[in-house]
């Protein structure tokens, strides 16, 4: 539990069943899918929707490819549809648990065979596109285990495996993408919903997490479907990986935060894992004083030389297993790189690592 949990508020104390929605408000269902981590749980949404005269839903985010997905969304079609079809998919970045299954559920893989549009930004298509047609070595492969080695991962049990799970890694959870896709951009307005009763949602794009992250806001009903970008109990994985080596991701993500304080106080979030939650400026305050505070560390150890993998254990006081650990490193490494590009840290390569130290 995060120390600033007793600032929010969680209006549903219950959990969806696998294969069943929680209703949450009229035409708001919540959806909850297994994942095979240690975060081992998606939530997804799914809205009333008509669009031509056609009554059914649209499907926010989709879960990773897995039989257990699938046949959780199986009994959805079969039980909570009541016969009415998909009408459209909506897909917040290109992660797996939130991108595995677009292709199954919008080009007749599915059982109920319909053909529904994907709506997508384009960065966050064209990456997950890349990535599941095999996208060379990056995530995981030989390119991915010498970005990490740079980074001082000495570990060669660690590398091995992130060589050994190769290219096949995403395409495993993403083994197709739909052929093309209905763009999104920020700022976009458009209806979900019955005639009678349809909400506008507002595009929020935000970066960080991922090349162009889209949140959901409709404003009528206070209500934000946030993807990654706003999580109640976890922080948001920030990370610097091999196909952007250099990047500076925490700043983006922490102004694309700020974008959302002009969004009421009483706002309800609607976040990809954990519970919904009200109380978005409080969240956004403590990822800002959580991050401040890891940014202060982390300088403080680079009193002495370190590379990112020294840093995992000062933000990460836990035990990490291979799939945990790539992330933690690449989260170090965005935390150095911040301190780097703001003129806190130099960097030097010591021998083919980069190591980083308080600037003199």
């Amino acid at each position: 539990m995060n120390p600033g949990e007793h600032e929010l508020q969680y209006p549903y104390a219950e959990l969806p069943a696998i294969g069943t929605w929680l209703t949450l408000r009229p035409g708001v269902h919540w959806v909850r899918m297994p994942l095979p981590f240690a975060l081992d749980h998606i939530n997804l949404w799914v809205l009333d929707d008509e669009i031509d005269g056609r009554s059914g839903y649209t499907l926010i985010d989709c879960g990773i490819t897995s039989e257990a997905t699938q046949s959780a969304w199986e009994q959805l079609f079969d039980g909570v549809f009541a016969g009415k079809p998909l009408l459209r998919v909506i897909c917040t970045h290109f992660h797996p648990d939130h991108f595995g299954l677009a292709h199954w559920l919008t080009v007749g893989g599915a059982r109920r065979r319909w053909t529904v549009p994907l709506w997508m930004t384009a960065a966050e298509y064209a990456f997950g596109r890349y990535l599941s047609a095999g996208g060379g070595d990056n995530i995981s492969g030989e390119t991915a285990a010498r970005h990490f080695a740079r980074n001082g991962m000495s570990n060669e049990a660690a590398l091995l495996q992130v060589r050994v799970r190769g290219s096949s890694y995403y395409p495993g959870f993403v083994p197709a993408v739909p052929p093309h896709f209905h763009r999104i951009y920020e700022a976009d307005e458009f209806g979900i919903g019955p005639s009678h009763a349809r909400r506008v949602f507002r595009v929020m794009v935000g970066y960080g997490h991922a090349p162009e992250h889209a949140s959901l806001y409709c404003a009528d009903d206070r209500l934000l479907v946030a993807g990654d970008m706003v999580l109640p109990r976890i922080s948001t994985n920030v990370s610097v990986f091999d196909l952007e080596p250099d990047a500076d991701p925490l700043p983006r993500y922490l102004r694309s935060l700020d974008r959302l304080l002009m969004l009421p106080a009483n706002t309800l979030v609607l976040p990809s894992h954990g519970k919904p939650f009200i109380g978005l400026h409080q969240r956004i305050g403590q990822q800002h004083r959580h991050h401040a505070a890891r940014l202060d560390e982390v300088l403080e150890a680079c009193a002495t030389p370190q590379s990112a993998a020294s840093v995992v254990p000062v933000l990460f006081k836990r035990a990490l297993d291979a799939h945990q650990m790539t992330f933690a490193l690449g989260e170090a490494l965005a935390h150095l790189h911040a301190l780097w590009y703001d003129g806190k840290v130099e960097r030097r390569d010591d021998s083919g690592v980069y190591r980083f130290s308080a600037a003199s």
